[in-house]
């Protein structure tokens, strides 16, 4: 592996150039072909008197050549200057030529990141025209002819003209146009006009250094909060997000503002920042440079996501490899991860330093707290600088301090660079010292500012030194669709989600988790279980079974009980029990709620998993929790919870399963003002096993509808309606007992973009069948348009009516990030002797129409649907059916591989987008 500020001189995954663009890129290219030759340029561009055949060759032939410096590893700092360089040569020639006879007093000013000198292959040309008074004549034409020429040339020209009055007009009312001007450059003109706008705009006349810091912080928290207050997106943006390029602007700006300089090396001046803390920045602001220059050059336009698309190829230009564990890609982001982190923590202390230049008291005088620890300007600090040194444990302390004063804005800039100095005390001997470990369970044990003081120490350092093991997932991506956020992030928003359950100013959010969460004898518990959950990914193995084993001697090692330790492993072994027997088995099946029951044991095991499922969920990814998945996680919390009061030893058997179904489902049903007698003849076209995967509520729904006058007599019967408890919409079709329903359905409704969650095919006496899906919008969200209701009825009644010949097709395209992660398809099957039916799952790449195009292989091989348990994996597919053949028995050998060759060759995964 390449040092961490290594460039590639021999990159994969980008095109090199071809002899033609070579050629071109040698033109501009200095004898020794490592340089521009900038007066040759010069020379050749004002020679060109404005012909736009030869400037966009001289323009195309200066890019060739950044491009070859690029790929052949020069440093970015140097390309995003030269590439400014060579559109200083252009706009200058330009104005030189169209401009300057007609505004002689005009200045041609660069403002912006153009202004700073810092120009990506694609980024914006910012062009501040300023004025000493009117236009004169001529000059509108002037100025279009200039901006149609640069235009012409290819260049994303932003340009405004305006006088130093209007300068400062527009300043006072937006502080983005003011950090623009601030950055201003002069490219052509009078330097007394530049001089005249930057002394009008100076901090004494508007924006003084406090008000522009606060405002400049208040754009910072508002910019965080559009990516989730993280940096740790799976698509991160490299410009915007978290601890990236704005939070170094952000950092240049308000110095500029203060002393007068941009250059952050004032700062060390000044003894704000150590020089320690200028190379972190410096090297982060240089690779984040290089990963953009590389984005734009690979996409060819203004892109600062770094997409799933982009990622491999960048990750091969660095020279990255895949390893035993760990992807090459995977690698690269962890490095990306790990640099915002640092620049996220030295943005936090220079603004908390500039928080108290601005606004604290100097003449305050240092409050202790203890003899290790005092405070000062509400920020908490170190009593000297060597209490780390003399006391380890003041490393723990320090948070759990925070925990004990809330009113404490933070911690002071100059601790937390001791508490980074000083990580390296955090060893083996202080993991074993009782009093740490006392300290680290009495912060997971305070009764507030739990999460915050985690996250806190993971952004310091502390925690993945205190937990070895965490340490080395921070900053590690999982590359997938499934996952939003690196591991350590995922894991701190579990933790995050369950202390919202323990609190009751959050109850009204999941009511159940909360009233659970508050009931637990130890939440602590819960809180270990969600930090050692994942902590095992990417070394191989079962990640639950090795984290079970860490999690384990963690607790013996704090001193928990044998109790304790035992119920925190089973739970990090277990965390994806309830997730997967919800979502993928049968819940109607006895079996299943026995055999789910058994692995849990106890009421107390059961809420404890209950609560850490629905965190883990909900931290995984942002649309992956829906209304349908909750219900789900209840009534399958609800069904082991009657077991196992019941007693394991005595499971409730299917009659008393159906009666209790039948007994409760009258009863609503007799309050709706239904009459047995009608409750009866409905129920005449139901059988058993219709009871039996139906819920009560279900039950209901349908017999009502049935009992309507004309209803049961209709060929087709539709009925499209929000759930009585919202999870999600139900779709019932009573139709005659054909094989192609569940595909013909399925793909009306894929191909309104809907997500279907739940689908049963119940065959009926009489010839018919009645068909139930659950759906939600593709967002995850309820149907509550009435129009679109009405669609989603009036596409599957006229779909129904159809002939298998004329099944519909899905023609929506997959999202571009799935064709990023192909799955190849994997059909597996198994016998469920007791209930005489073959249980198929499949696992495939997910696309438009995956269920349509099972249900008509399975139509043409003649085998019947009785259930499908749907789970989609970010981009992957993993689906359960339960079906029979045609003569309603489980599928033979011969069967299941007919099945299974034609499945695995209609679902092979798509090309490259």
């Amino acid at each position: 592996m390449k040092p961490a500020n290594a460039l590639p001189a021999a990159p994969e995954g980008f095109p090199p150039l071809d002899p033609q663009q070579a050629a071109m890129a040698a033109e501009a290219l200095a004898p020794d072909q490592r340089e521009l030759d900038w007066d040759r340029l010069a020379a050749r561009i004002t020679a060109a008197d404005g012909d736009l055949k030869v400037l966009r060759h001289l323009l195309a032939s200066g890019q060739l050549a950044l491009r070859k410096a690029f790929l052949d590893g020069a440093p970015a700092s140097r390309l995003v200057r030269d590439r400014a360089r060579l559109i200083d040569l252009l706009v200058n020639a330009a104005w030189a030529r169209l401009a300057a006879p007609v505004l002689p007093d005009a200045a041609l000013v660069a403002i912006g990141g153009y202004g700073r000198g810092e120009l990506h292959p694609c980024s914006d040309v910012d062009l501040l025209i300023l004025l000493d008074g009117e236009l004169p004549a001529g000059g509108e034409e002037a100025l279009a002819g200039l901006l149609a020429q640069l235009w012409d040339l290819g260049l994303e020209i932003g340009h405004s003209v305006r006088t130093v009055a209007d300068c400062v007009a527009e300043s006072r009312r937006d502080i983005s146009t003011l950090t623009s001007l601030m950055e201003a450059r002069l490219l052509a003109g009078g330097p007394d006009l530049l001089a005249a706008m930057n002394a009008a705009l100076a901090p004494e006349q508007l924006w003084p250094p406090a008000e522009f810091y606060s405002e400049k912080l208040r754009e910072q928290r508002a910019r965080h909060a559009r990516f989730d207050d993280t940096a740790y997106n799976l698509e991160p943006n490299i410009k915007s997000g978290p601890g990236t390029l704005r939070d170094i602007h952000i950092l240049s700006w308000i110095t500029l503002r203060r002393y007068g300089s941009a250059d952050l090396q004032t700062l060390v001046e000044q003894g704000l920042m150590t020089d320690v803390q200028l190379r972190i920045l410096r090297r982060g602001q240089e690779f984040l440079w290089y990963l953009r220059f590389a984005l734009h050059t690979l996409t060819g336009r203004r892109e600062d996501r770094l997409l799933f698309d982009h990622q491999i190829r960048i990750a091969q230009l660095l020279g990255y490899r895949d390893g035993t564990y760990m992807l090459g890609v995977e690698q690269f982001m962890q490095r990306f991860y790990r640099t915002v982190m640092d620049i996220s923590r030295i943005n936090e202390m220079m603004l908390q330093l500039f928080e108290e230049q601005f606004f604290g008291d100097p003449q305050a005088v240092p409050i202790e707290i203890n003899p290790r620890f005092q405070v000062l300007n509400g920020y908490l600090q170190i009593a000297d600088d060597e209490v780390f040194e003399r006391h380890p444990s003041a490393l723990l302390e320090l948070f759990l301090l925070l925990q004990q004063n809330p009113e404490l804005k933070g911690v002071a800039a100059l601790t937390i660079t001791a508490v980074r100095r000083n990580l390296d005390l955090i060893d083996d001997a202080f993991r074993q010292d009782p009093r740490n470990q006392a300290l680290f369970l009495q912060i997971l044990r305070a009764p507030e500012g739990v999460t915050h003081e985690l996250r806190r120490m993971n952004l310091y350092g502390v925690l993945g030194r205190y937990i070895p093991a965490f340490g080395r997932v921070v900053g590690r991506m999982q590359y997938d669709l499934f996952h939003a956020y690196t591991v350590d992030a995922h894991t701190l928003f579990v933790v995050s989600n369950l202390r919202r359950f323990a609190l009751p100013r959050f109850n009204d959010e999941f009511p159940l988790c909360s009233e659970i969460m508050q009931s637990l004898p130890a939440p602590e518990l819960a809180y270990l279980a969600g930090l050692f959950h994942d902590i095992a990914k990417g070394r191989g193995g079962d990640h639950s079974e090795l984290g079970a084993v860490e999690a384990e001697a963690f607790c013996r090692e704090h001193g928990l009980s044998d109790y304790d330790a035992r119920l925190v492993a089973w739970l990090v072994r277990h965390h994806l029990l309830l997730s997967l027997t919800a979502q993928k088995k049968d819940l109607s099946d006895p079996d299943v709620i026995r055999e789910f029951a058994e692995t849990v044991g106890d009421e107390t095991h059961l809420d404890y998993l209950y609560v850490l499922t629905v965190a883990d969920v909900r931290a995984t990814n942002p649309k992956l929790w829906n209304s349908w998945r909750a219900q789900l996680f209840e009534e399958l919390r609800s069904l082991a919870k009657q077991a196992l009061r019941r007693g394991l030893g005595n499971p409730i058997d299917q009659e008393q399963l159906l009666a209790d179904r039948r007994q409760r489902a009258r009863a609503l049903l007799r309050a709706a003002g239904l009459s047995d007698a009608q409750i009866d003849e409905v129920w005449q076209a139901f059988n058993e096993a219709y009871f039996l995967q139906c819920r009560v509520e279900e039950i209901q729904a349908h017999t009502q509808l049935l009992a309507e006058p004309g209803n049961r007599d209709r060929k087709v019967l539709v009925d499209v309606r929000e759930q009585s408890h919202g999870a999600g919409t139900a779709v019932f079709l009573f139709t005659p007992r054909k094989l192609y329903t569940f595909a013909m359905a399925t793909a009306v409704l894929d191909e309104l973009g809907l997500t279907i969650a739940d689908a049963r095919i119940l065959p009926l006496p009489n010839e018919r069948s009645l068909a139930t899906f659950v759906v939600l919008e593709s967002d995850g969200q309820q149907i509550r348009d009435v129009a679109r209701i009405l669609q989603i009825q009036q596409k599957l009644e006229d779909a129904m009516h159809w002939g298998p010949e004329d099944s519909p097709t899905v023609s929506r395209r997959a999202p571009r990030q799935f064709r990023m992660f192909p799955t190849p398809p994997m059909v597996s099957f198994a016998t469920d002797e007791k209930n005489r039916r073959t249980v198929m799952e499949l696992v495939c790449g997910d696309r438009p129409g995956i269920l349509a195009e099972v249900g008509k292989i399975l139509r043409n091989h003649g085998m019947k649907i009785e259930t499908a348990k749907v789970m989609t994996i970010g981009a992957r597919a993993e689906d359960v059916f339960y079906i029979r053949n045609r003569d309603n028995e489980p599928l033979s050998q011969a069967e299941q591989g007919r099945l299974a060759e034609e499945l695995e060759t209609a679902l092979a995964p798509l090309g490259p987008a």
